[in-house]
């Protein structure tokens, strides 16, 4: 079993309005996650989900998003970045890294990168294995902000759909895959 929370502790201090939005967030992606695995009968352990659930966002701290409690530098697009490099540097399995790295939007690609002048590394962000794309899809449904309740698969649909049909697609394939 993978223990997080100290890597959580660590960068998102008790007490702190930051730490609550970060948890409520991340909990309910991981209930929704472990949910869908359980539904679809995916062959993921569930223990690897809640973890890589509870990790994917652990670069927001860094980011200038004051509008959740985020007071760091960074662009927020590059929370995702941010995160898989923090959790390679403090020794997690790389699988945890790459969720982190491939969970914005419905995935990033370079073309997105380049056209959009994105302030990423040139190369796909695009979730590949299960484990990436099951937390990824998960993670559209909260956000970190207002009421955080689940939105409905519409309203997922057109927020994402202001990225292009690409993105759209891209969350589309994700939906029927995980439709069960």
């Amino acid at each position: 079993m993978i223990y997080y929370n100290s890597i959580i502790d660590k960068y998102y201090p008790a007490g702190t309005a930051l730490r609550d939005i970060y948890l409520a967030h991340c909990r309910a992606v991981a209930d929704e996650a472990v949910a869908i695995c359980r539904r679809c009968n995916l062959p993921l352990d569930e223990n690897e989900v809640r973890a890589a659930a509870m990790l994917h966002d652990i670069g927001i701290y860094a980011t200038d998003a004051p509008g959740i409690e985020c007071r760091g530098m960074e662009p927020y697009i590059r929370h995702g970045l941010i995160g898989a490099e923090l959790l390679r540097r403090e020794g997690m399995p790389e699988i945890y890294a790459r969720v982190a790295e491939r969970h914005t939007g419905a995935g990033i690609t370079v073309k997105d990168v380049v056209e959009q002048h994105l302030p990423l590394p040139h190369r796909d962000f695009l979730p590949e294995t299960l484990l990436e794309r099951v937390v990824c899809y998960a993670d559209k449904f909260y956000s970190k902000s207002g009421d955080m309740k689940r939105k409905s698969f519409d309203k997922v649909r057109s927020s994402l759909a202001r990225f292009g049909a690409d993105t759209l697609a891209r969350f589309d394939a994700m939906a029927a895959e995980f439709g069960c």
